[in-house]
């Protein structure tokens, strides 16, 4: 072998360490949920983006909270089947959505091209996600009257609203 011959396995040999160590630590993040059924929600007062103050102490009515963000293409389906169910139409449940790191002309934008007809809040720093998840979206949090959490589903079906029920 020469030299040239040997510099170049030695070069193809690291190339192809450096590759396979990067594809091993590449591995994808774990799903976590920080609220359990049972639990008292951790947030339970927002401001929405038309500058109305929400207190969820202040509703009888079960309530779904939608962690998403606009850009989501799971996020934007879940919101084309809440909007397509009866769902949103019911006087028995407040439908809060947080937009995860949105503004609030984002949100504004997002309600009115997607027809939604409930409180948007914008969560530009993730300081409402972080207390609920670590990643993934969206999330849907059920929580009864007494504003206990009831379920947590991660919206990357197909359709998760057909999970939503108390």
């Amino acid at each position: 072998m020469t030299l040239v011959q040997a510099c170049k396995t030695i070069v193809l040999s690291l190339l192809i360490f450096v590759v396979s160590g990067c594809a091993n630590t590449n591995k994808q993040t774990e799903y976590l949920t920080f609220v359990s059924p049972g639990d008292t929600v951790p947030v339970s007062q927002f401001v929405d983006t038309q500058g109305n103050s929400i207190d969820l102490s202040q509703s009888n009515n079960n309530k779904l909270l939608i962690l998403f963000a606009t850009w989501c293409h799971d996020s934007q389906r879940t919101m084309k089947h809440l909007v397509n169910s009866n769902l949103h139409l019911s006087p028995n449940i407040d439908i809060i959505g947080i937009g995860r790191e949105e503004t609030v002309a984002n949100l504004d934008k997002f309600a009115a091209e997607y027809e939604l007809n409930f409180a948007l809040v914008a969560d530009t720093d993730r300081s409402i996600y972080s207390q609920f998840a670590n990643t993934g979206i969206p999330r849907l949090i059920l929580l009864d009257a007494d504003n206990k959490v009831v379920k947590t589903i991660i919206g990357e079906t197909d359709n998760p609203i057909t999970e939503v029920v108390w």
